[in-house]
């Protein structure tokens, strides 16, 4: 197995956990290095990772620090792995687009799971075959939640409550699907629509609406938006992982 770049982000390196975790990755061949969670440790010269690790506990109250790396994974095409507690990495998901994080692991982990993971993920993107990331817009958190239970285990879930925060979080990322809600306040689905299709950048992103709207004007409206799909939320969830699973297999080529 060829060498692997991977950096992990921490304010204790010779912790147990870190001294562990260091262990097993560098039986898999991975070369581990260290940063600090400052910006100034953080600016040092290095060789590029292929992913980052963040240790959530130190990054609490670090706004700036946190900014910093997922600027400079934007910039650098990085992906991000989060360790913490549960509501340490509820957190760090508020302030780091979906699309950046490739997986998550929660207090207490088990170092060699973490590193079993992180194997299939390197594989899977030297294949090509990494998950597919969907965002989902819409203003109800509750929605929000009971979408990402649904589609979470096999695909990447970035969430966004409004259209302006989605447009946001495209600046920094382009999903492989977006799951919009139709009535939105102040934007609703079809004008976010309109939005990114005038948009180069974002025109071909594939999209699905997954609304409560079922009238036969709107569902005309959307339609000639030509979306990918349209869905009612009254469907029963696993018609709609199914509908969501085969938009996929049809891509492949």
């Amino acid at each position: 197995m060829e060498s692997k770049n991977i950096l992990i982000i921490t304010s204790n390196q010779y912790s147990i956990i870190m001294k562990t975790l260091q262990e097993y990755l560098t039986k898999s061949e991975y070369t581990v290095d260290f940063s600090q969670a400052t910006i100034e440790d953080l600016s040092q010269e290095r060789t590029t990772p292929e992913v980052v690790l963040l240790y959530a506990e130190d990054l609490d109250d670090k706004d700036e620090v946190i900014i910093f790396i997922r600027d400079i994974c934007v910039e650098k095409g990085l992906q991000i792995g989060i360790i913490g507690h549960a509501n340490q990495i509820e957190e760090l998901k508020k302030k780091i687009p979906g699309g950046l994080i490739w997986d998550c692991f929660e207090r207490p982990f088990n170092a060699l799971d973490l590193v079993t993971t992180l194997n299939g993920y390197m594989e899977g993107k030297k294949l090509g075959l990494t998950r597919k990331h969907i965002m989902v817009v819409d203003d109800s958190q509750v929605q929000l939640q009971l979408i990402e239970s649904w589609l979470g285990e096999k695909y990447r879930i970035s969430t966004a409550t409004s259209a302006a925060k989605a447009i946001s979080e495209l600046s920094n990322f382009i999903p492989d699907l977006i799951l919009l809600d139709y009535e939105m306040p102040v934007c609703t689905g079809p004008q976010f629509l309109e939005m990114i299709h005038a948009e180069e950048r974002t025109k071909n992103i594939p999209v699905i609406f997954l609304t409560a709207v079922g009238d036969i004007e709107s569902v005309k409206v959307a339609a000639g938006l030509k979306p990918a799909g349209y869905l009612l939320k009254t469907m029963e969830p696993a018609k709609i992982k199914r509908f969501v699973n085969e938009f996929f297999e049809k891509q492949v080529i």
